[in-house]
């Protein structure tokens, strides 16, 4: 795809501005989030290209769907991404970092839902932009889980999709911030392919988790029927 734009169903991301292009997590967190409390107001925590908040804005009727997103260009990419969509008038983009953005906001999101930044084994071979999207030091979880907890609801979810391996360290951080699952999905990519992402939902209230896992494929481009069940109202080919 590089740096063309990607065309869904309903709306276009273009990509050219920005070092994260559309991949596979965030259509996954976009599609898989439930919603079926009907939030009030979603708040994403980096932006990208505005991907996650659109597929929202797609799924849900919420009235309130704001994006917050560091990087200047990436910002920028989200703001036109926003305003060539059906959903502008929903969608609005804040230029800040989630550290900044908690001290200066006092309104609270029912519905939190972010991708956030991780380490990955390919660090040194990505370019400077790319490589801070996708490492943790721009975003720790400790900061995200704290931001998360002060800006949800009362009765509101958050929702992540992080690796696998790191997901007892990111359910502890989430405890200390007072944030218990309650749907973790570990996603795979093919039947006997090792455990690459974990789903998360998480609210105030402690309960049982609804565990279960995802197989992308059976093999190279034959989808499970599951995946393409909760993607195929945004892909093209699905």
């Amino acid at each position: 795809m590089l740096n063309k734009h990607f065309q869904f169903k309903q709306f276009s991301i273009q990509q050219n501005k920005t070092a994260m292009k559309v991949g596979t997590d965030g259509v996954l967190l976009g599609c898989w989030a439930n919603i079926n409390y009907n939030p009030f107001s979603i708040l994403d925590i980096g932006a990208g290209t505005g991907l996650i908040a659109l597929i929202m804005a797609q799924r849900s009727n919420a009235e309130i769907i704001d994006s917050i997103e560091l990087n200047i260009e990436a910002f920028e990419q989200t703001v036109e991404n926003f305003e060539q969509s059906d959903w502008g008038d929903r969608l609005f983009c804040y230029h800040a970092s989630l550290q900044e953005f908690v001290e200066e906001i006092e309104d609270k999101y029912d519905l939190i839902i972010s991708n956030p930044p991780f380490y990955t084994s390919t660090y040194k071979e990505l370019s400077e932009e790319r490589a801070m999207a996708r490492h943790a030091d721009s975003l720790p979880y400790s900061d995200l889980l704290k931001g998360t907890s002060n800006l949800l609801s009362e009765n509101g979810t958050a929702a992540f999709i992080i690796p696998y391996s790191d997901e007892d360290t990111f359910i502890s951080i989430a405890r200390e911030n007072k944030l218990f699952p309650y749907r973790i999905t570990r996603v795979k990519g093919a039947i006997n392919a090792p455990i690459k992402r974990s789903l998360f939902q998480f609210s105030f209230l402690e309960n049982s988790i609804e565990m279960n896992e995802l197989i992308i494929e059976i093999e190279r481009h034959n989808y499970t029927s599951e995946y393409k069940n909760l993607v195929q109202d945004f892909y093209l080919k699905m």
